[in-house]
């Protein structure tokens, strides 16, 4: 095993280990990967193994291709739609799918995640988006990769930087970052701006989303060549 395959193990395992940590995983659902772009690699979890009996040795190292290049079990079944994103997105280095319960239910009535507030807006330009359903052709073929088309399809002409995560209709939420580690803060902001949502529409059916000046100055003080949000050097 190279240097290599085992930091881009490590990344992936401490992603994988966040995700119960943060309370985003129920029985096995859900993944993370972490991509070597140079190497043209990603690790990613194993298929259906129990998040407590994941160790660093225990991540699949799979090219561009979909072939397992390091790794003696079978990687995630999600791992042609992490594959797909990897290919259409060429700026992220990690991605994460989870079934959190707010987030997911958002995703089973195909409705966008609305923005109310500016949490939301501290991490997404806009509502997050949802994609159409998968036809039977899409689903009774290959599934998990075709997945991964419509999710693309969704962002034509949309930055996925400023929108780091999608609703997959009748499904969950899959999201993305410059690294794993952020893909997986993301998915934290996902299930929490999820819960938040329906707790104001709850309160408010009629609430109208934020304000644009409001949206704009939380989404650029964090993104962007503007943004002076935290420090500039790490403390």
């Amino acid at each position: 095993m190279s240097s290599r395959h085992l930091e881009l193990r490590r990344e992936a395992y401490e992603a994988n280990r966040d995700l119960p940590k943060n309370g985003l995983i129920n029985l096995t659902f859900g993944n993370a990967s972490a991509v070597d772009r140079a190497a043209g690699l990603f690790a990613i979890k194993p298929s259906g193994v129990d998040y407590a009996d994941l160790t660093p040795e225990s991540m699949v190292v799979v090219d561009f291709d979909g072939a397992v290049v390091d790794g003696n079990l079978r990687p995630s079944s999600d791992t042609p739609t992490h594959r797909r994103l990897f290919l259409a997105f060429k700026d992220i280095g990690g991605v994460v799918h989870t079934h959190s319960t707010h987030a997911t239910a958002f995703a089973q009535a195909g409705r966008p995640i609305p923005i109310f507030g500016t949490t939301h807006a501290d991490y997404f330009n806009g509502p997050v988006p949802v994609t159409r359903r998968m036809s039977p052709r899409e689903i009774e073929t290959a599934y998990e990769w075709e997945t991964g088309n419509v999710i693309v399809e969704r962002f034509e002409g949309i930055d996925p930087a400023d929108f780091p995560a999608v609703l997959v209709n009748r499904h969950a939420p899959f999201t993305w970052g410059a690294s794993v580690a952020k893909a997986v803060e993301v998915a934290v902001a996902v299930e929490c701006i999820a819960q938040m949502a329906l707790l104001s529409l709850q309160l408010a059916p009629d609430l109208p989303e934020i304000e644009g000046e409001l949206l704009a100055k939380h989404f650029k003080r964090k993104h962007g060549a503007g943004a002076y949000y935290g420090q500039s050097e790490p403390i």
